[in-house]
């Protein structure tokens, strides 16, 4: 059994975001039991955790659904601050290893992962454009960076 904790933020401003991640979180995992409580802090909130075993999709399906964010659709400050770290270790990768940016990750898939803020590197398959050899040599330092902003 895997446990998730998700913040759905109530401000006007993070609702949405929170509720698209949470939706995306149950429709990929199969939930056992939950928990809730109501946060308030400087900001309203409420603090879910999700009880799960992940679900085993087939090669077809795990295609099909994978993640790509809307580029039209703003970014939340928190979104802002790790994309903005992706792209910087992005380009330190991409310098060291004397390759294009794009080749380590398009903004696209970037911007997925600050959207779909993964908190295991098995997770980054659910980004469209991640496939196994991205996740085995990104995967640790992406989810490093996701921890750490």
């Amino acid at each position: 059994m895997n446990v998730k904790i998700l913040k759905v933020r109530l401000s006007d401003q993070y609702i949405y975001t929170d509720q698209r991640a949470l939706d995306r979180f149950l429709q990929q995992n199969n939930v056992i039991r939950f928990e809730s409580a109501f946060v308030k802090d400087e900001e309203a909130y409420w603090s879910v955790i999700l009880y799960y075993e992940d679900t085993k999709m087939t090669v077809n399906e795990s295609k099909n659904q994978k993640y790509s964010a809307d580029t039209d659709e703003e970014l939340n400050p928190d979104e802002i601050k790790i994309l903005e770290s992706l792209k910087l270790w992005r380009s330190e990768k991409a310098k060291n290893q004397n390759l294009p940016v794009y080749f380590i990750a398009t903004n696209n898939e970037l911007l997925s992962i600050a959207k779909y803020k993964p908190a295991k590197k098995e997770e980054l398959c659910g980004i469209k454009g991640f496939g196994k050899h991205k996740i085995e040599h990104y995967g640790e330092e992406i989810i490093g960076i996701l921890e750490e902003v």
